[in-house]
């Protein structure tokens, strides 16, 4: 027989997802409420501010409705992450209102618009460079800095840090010397948090997506979800796509494990995840671009459909 708390796991849990205006952030705040939980949606973007990203039509309102409609309660809270103040300020509003955080889902990015592959660090202006580790390692930092002290005040509790690429796969050359730093930093804060946290019953690990379908990703193909196998001649490694829903399905089935301490200070790919815990991408699949990859730099020939 289902009970409740097997449909709801999260009921009762506080989340707080910062960066969960578009792509892997909303669809794991998404997720989160889908299993019952409160989440705190937090980003620059609001139906009344854009972000340098400038995409209007992405926003943590529109997420927190999303949150809610799915089962949860999701709250839209705008906020700069590299504004201590900010997420001083929103941590305070989160003690006052349920006295616990039990996730944090650190995701913040959005420096896409600043990456020059294939471009030598010296021939970079210095200041896109700097922005990109103040998006994707300071902003990161100062999260985890502001928000811990609540997380800490009851065992149990996780932070999850999205990234892009595995600890194996990022042990290569990125193509550009600021998001090789960017993106493996992540990685190595869930190790070193995860040690921290050992002692007062906490779990810290990274995960990232694989070839993510996010909105921003589909723009830059000129396709749509529905028309998504078109990008595969752009980039044939596209057949592996995913959607966004699919690390979010995998984030939230982590949060929902009692076991989870087992994942501790790992790097784990939405595939990894899906296989662990039995979830599906939209259409029922379970897509792993990142253990093919892995095949192929080993000088295998692999099959695209074993790993989809």
């Amino acid at each position: 027989m289902t009970t409740d708390k097997a449909l709801s796991p999260l009921t009762g849990k506080i989340a707080l997802v910062a960066g969960a205006t578009r792509g892997a952030g909303r669809a794991i705040a998404v997720q989160l409420g889908a299993a019952g939980a409160t989440v705190y949606a937090t980003g620059r973007t609001t139906r009344e501010r854009v972000s340098e990203m400038g995409r209007a039509t992405e926003t943590i309102e529109g997420t927190a409705e999303l949150v809610t409609a799915a089962g949860g309660e999701g709250i839209a809270v705008p906020a700069d992450h590299l504004d201590p103040a900010q997420v001083r300020a929103l941590i305070e509003r989160i003690d006052r209102d349920h006295g616990r955080l039990d996730i944090l889902v650190n995701d913040i990015w959005g420096g896409n618009h600043l990456i020059d592959f294939n471009t030598k660090v010296w021939d970079v202006e210095l200041d896109r460079g700097l922005r990109m580790l103040e998006l994707g390692v300071k902003s990161h930092i100062i999260t985890s800095s502001c928000a811990l002290p609540l997380l800490v005040r009851r065992p149990g509790g996780l932070v999850v840090e999205v990234t892009d690429g595995t600890a194996e796969s990022n042990r290569a050359f990125r193509e550009n010397f600021y998001y090789d730093l960017a993106k493996t930093a992540p990685i190595r804060m869930a190790f070193t948090l995860g040690e921290e946290l050992k002692s007062v019953g906490g779990t810290a690990v990274a995960v990232t997506p694989g070839f993510l379908r996010s909105e921003e990703m589909l723009d830059t193909f000129g396709i749509t979800e529905e028309t998504w196998s078109e990008g595969i001649k752009i980039q044939r490694h596209f057949a592996l796509s995913e959607t966004p829903l699919y690390i979010g399905r995998g984030v939230a089935a982590l949060a929902a494990d009692p076991g989870r301490a087992r994942w501790n200070g790992q790097s784990l790919s939405s595939g990894q995840l899906a296989k662990a815990y039995g979830v599906t991408d939209a259409d029922g699949s379970r897509p792993d671009v990142w253990a093919y990859l892995a095949e192929e730099a080993a000088g295998a020939e692999p099959s695209m459909d074993d790993y989809r």
